[in-house]
């Protein structure tokens, strides 16, 4: 079978719906699918559900599809820098569902393992709780988090072999191997694809097994907040 496509909106083709639950990789603007994202505003699909640990900023990552208004919910732990994101929330444009971090993370990873739900004691006593089932182990308090189900995952790794093993890069790691996993379907961009057999098997963060699609591409390098120290005078 092979895996690897010739650009983002070949390796879409046919999976793309309204009303579709996404699963997005990315850390502020670290390790986001900007290739694919782009595929798909040109899509057009709308009323998506994005799972994802916050929404890039207003012109990079899920920010440019808030901006077409192509997003009708976000699953996601941070609103961050994105003033978009914050203007529709509030406006009552835009549903969130608020996880913390670490439990969307879990949420994902619970989907890709198959794990309809788990117990866990974060958010217990706040607005994360309401609405949830709440269970006593051990005299602690817990509540009943659910897997995610993505009918899409879309991630951005830095090195792949034409069966989808997977190397991510530093930061890039934190969500992008969970949001692969709980795809029906995982489209990953990367920025090199090396021969099969030429990765480290330890070195390999996720297996080709998740994989289903792999484009390679040129990805813009950003940074969320530029911070620098004026030069020492001589």
């Amino acid at each position: 079978m092979d895996k690897v496509y010739g650009s983002a909106t070949e390796a879409l083709d046919g999976l793309l719906q309204d009303g579709m639950l996404i699963a997005a990789g990315g850390f502020g603007l670290c390790g986001i699918p900007e290739l694919l994202l782009n595929a798909i505003k040109e899509s057009g699909a709308k009323d998506l559900t994005f799972a994802s640990n916050n929404a890039g900023v207003d012109d990079f990552g899920i920010g440019i599809l808030l901006q077409t208004k192509q997003v009708k919910k976000m699953m996601s732990s941070y609103v961050g820098e994105n003033a978009e994101f914050m203007r529709q929330y509030l406006s009552g444009e835009l549903e969130l569902e608020f996880n913390p971090q670490g439990t969307l993370a879990e949420r994902m990873r619970a989907g890709g393992c198959g794990i309809p739900g788990f117990y866990t004691k974060t958010g217990v006593g706040t607005v994360v709780a309401e609405g949830k089932e709440h269970k006593e182990f051990n005299g602690e308090t817990y509540i009943l988090e659910e897997g995610i189900f993505a009918d899409l995952s879309i991630v951005k790794a830095w090195k792949a072999d034409p069966t989808g093993n997977l190397v991510f890069r530093k930061t890039a790691r934190n969500f992008n191997p969970p949001a692969a996993m709980c795809g029906k379907v995982c489209v990953v961009e990367v920025e090199e694809i090396v021969p099969t057999g030429s990765l480290d098997p330890d070195s390999i963060h996720l297996p080709g097994i998740y994989v289903h699609r792999l484009i390679q591409g040129e990805h813009e390098k950003r940074i969320e907040q530029r911070t620098t120290r004026k030069k020492k005078e001589v």
